[in-house]
């Protein structure tokens, strides 16, 4: 009963991981880069949701300050930073997401300092179901999250937006040819990309503390999801970053809450090894 309670435990862990490793995946598959700042521009929404909270007492208004403004982020960095640098390496894309995500976490710092801080949500008695003790925030928030996850694949597998961004991560010149805008696309990924990335951090940041390195902190699991899941699927990360979250929590008896996460590293490892385009099949591009 204890695994059991611990897999529950580990499903909001794992959303939070999937909702990241749906954003990096969307940015791999059709602009062909790792984006290492996905980490902190959900720690960028962690901040907006947290500061439109205190001010308003709506975690709502919180949500929507949070989509909003983590949207906008990941599209000025693209359209200042990586529309720039289209055509140069990858390598070259990675460095410079990186040190988007040092600028962020330095900005988040200087403006709110280092201190942690917390979402003042009141306490709730837990519900038995089955034996199993479950938060009722915890319930909230995978509400949240599936909704989140919902109205993401309804763009990308039922509008038309959707199949231009799948036709452009398939063949970006055949996508040209045929009258897709590849602009209008990358724009629409981006927005979207950053929305999902403030989903992810404002569920982090009431499940645990918001603080400037808590995104940088989440990149490893987020990584390892993308690559178990297969780089550019999207169900495949979402999936993959649910089994990571579980299984990190049922591990926490053998190797302890610290060191849990270096499950990730070893989910990374042996899937390079095993099995490099993941789960749920190619590399080129969500599907």
């Amino acid at each position: 009963m204890i695994y059991a309670q611990l897999a529950v435990n580990g499903l909001v862990q794992g959303l939070v991981v999937g909702l990241g490793a749906l954003a990096l995946t969307l940015v791999f598959g059709i602009a062909r880069f790792p984006n290492a700042a996905t980490g902190d521009t959900m720690t960028f929404g962690a901040y907006t949701a947290l500061t439109v909270h205190k001010a308003s007492g709506s975690l709502v208004l919180g949500s929507i300050a949070a989509v909003g403004g983590a949207a906008v982020l990941a599209l000025v960095a693209y359209l200042a930073v990586f529309k720039r640098l289209a055509g140069r390496s990858v390598v070259s894309l990675l460095v410079a997401s990186i040190g988007i995500g040092f600028m962020i976490r330095a900005g988040l710092g200087i403006a709110f300092g280092h201190q942690q801080q917390v979402f003042n949500v009141p306490l709730s008695r837990p519900i038995r179901i089955a034996g199993l003790a479950i938060n009722p925030l915890d319930l909230q928030l995978a509400v949240v999250a599936a909704v989140a996850l919902a109205a993401v694949f309804a763009i990308l597998y039922l509008t038309p937006i959707g199949r231009q961004m799948r036709a452009v991560a398939d063949n970006r010149d055949l996508a040209r040819v045929s009258g897709i805008r590849p602009e209008r696309v990358m724009t629409a990924m981006w927005l979207i990309a950053g929305g999902v990335c403030a989903i992810g951090g404002m569920m982090l940041g009431i499940k645990t503390v918001v603080a400037p390195e808590v995104g940088w902190d989440m990149l490893l699991p987020i990584f390892a999801a993308t690559i178990l899941g297969g780089i550019g699927s999207p169900v495949g990360a979402v999936v993959a970053g649910l089994v990571l979250g579980v299984a990190q929590e049922v591990s926490t008896p053998f190797v302890g809450f610290t060191y849990k996460i270096a499950l990730s590293f070893v989910v990374l490892l042996a899937v390079l090894l095993v099995r490099p385009r993941g789960l749920f099949g190619r590399i080129e591009g969500v599907r």
